[in-house]
């Protein structure tokens, strides 16, 4: 029996107390404690019987855990990484890395300079199905990547904007969903190098953007497009495609589609479209769907923090790489504002 690794959770909003259950679900890792200033936080370390804090400072005070999850809001990200650094403790920050493209870089520095791992907690690579996804990839079932697409569309409920920075520049949905679909497409086809976007709030009005339109261009030469909004009725987005999380109603549709010069990939459907014969428009073609675990990306992200903190593996999603979804994310935005391409 290995000794478990004790991960305590900074920040017990929705996501903080998400992790605090993965952390229970992880085997050979234990809860060291909540730190988090509200009430409400401190009510919720009781309830499960953890030791509560009522800052980052006063839990690594009161005695080092071996890792922190920090779910924190997104501008403490940085400062509190610092902290972790300080301290010599491992860090999964929640996304975004920060909010900031310079306070990233160097965060990311300062992490490296220590030797201090800095993990980003892009869940989605956890994802058993993408791990399927990359492996066939790079194995050539599709042959030769030519183009993705991607989809982003859903309803967000009017009682989701009653809070007011929601309805602000940053609260919309480029920046709060998709920088994990960004993370996801560069993990599986590679690093972005130009951005074109375009976006609009013509539905609701507020002063942030509901709906982008976006194309890029990956390194190897693939071209992507996406499509984003938070104000379409419909079955199409990870959140309802993927069952990762329960607070979402499943449709088993797709929203990730990947074309190479042998096969076509559908995601999270996991089908894969080829020609049996020749490979041509004319010729019978049909789908083969690969049969893969369901696994909480969550508790499977925990399973491997804690193995990355005994020194056992690299972080799957280290802070460089959640760096460099960040910058696509702002490029978007400086695109989107200025109706130019942008290139990284």
């Amino acid at each position: 029996m290995k000794n478990p690794v004790r991960i305590a959770v900074a920040g017990a909003g929705l996501i903080g107390r998400r992790h605090a259950e993965a952390i229970a679900s992880a085997p050979d890792v234990e809860l060291h404690s909540i730190a988090d200033p509200s009430e409400a936080a401190r009510a919720f370390a009781d309830e499960i019987g953890a030791a509560w804090h009522p800052s980052l400072a006063a839990m690594l005070e009161g005695g080092r855990p071996d890792g922190i999850i920090l779910a924190t809001p997104n501008q403490l990200h940085v400062d509190n990484a610092l902290e972790c650094i300080a301290a010599r403790v491992p860090a999964l920050i929640e996304k975004p890395l920060a909010t900031d493209l310079q306070a990233g870089h160097e965060l990311v520095l300062s992490g490296e300079r220590a030797g201090v791992p800095l993990l980003v907690g892009h869940h989605r690579r956890h994802n058993p199905l993408i791990a399927q996804a990359r492996a066939q990839i790079e194995d050539g079932l599709l042959g030769t990547l030519v183009a993705v697409h991607g989809m982003f569309w859903l309803m967000k409920p009017d009682e989701y904007f009653d809070t007011g920075w929601r309805r602000q520049p940053g609260g919309g949905p480029v920046f709060l969903n998709l920088i994990h679909d960004i993370d996801l497409l560069r993990h599986l086809i590679g690093d972005i190098v130009a951005v074109q976007a375009l976006s609009s709030n013509a539905v609701r009005g507020h002063a942030v953007e509901e709906t982008a339109a976006l194309v890029f261009r990956f390194d190897n030469g693939v071209l992507g497009t996406f499509s984003l909004s938070d104000t379409i009725v419909s079955p199409w987005s990870w959140e309802l495609t993927a069952s990762e999380n329960p607070a979402y109603p499943p449709t088993g549709q797709s929203c990730y589609f990947i074309g190479g010069t042998h096969g076509s990939m559908e995601l999270p459907n996991a089908r894969v479209w080829r020609n049996q014969g020749k490979r041509s428009w004319w010729e019978p073609i049909s789908a083969t769907r690969y049969p893969v675990g369901r696994e909480d990306p969550l508790v499977r992200q925990i399973d491997q923090f804690a193995r990355v903190i005994r020194g056992e593996e690299l972080p799957l999603v280290p802070a460089s790489e959640g760096l460099k979804t960040l910058q696509v994310i702002d490029a978007v935005q400086r695109s989107a504002h200025s109706g130019q391409a942008v290139a990284l």
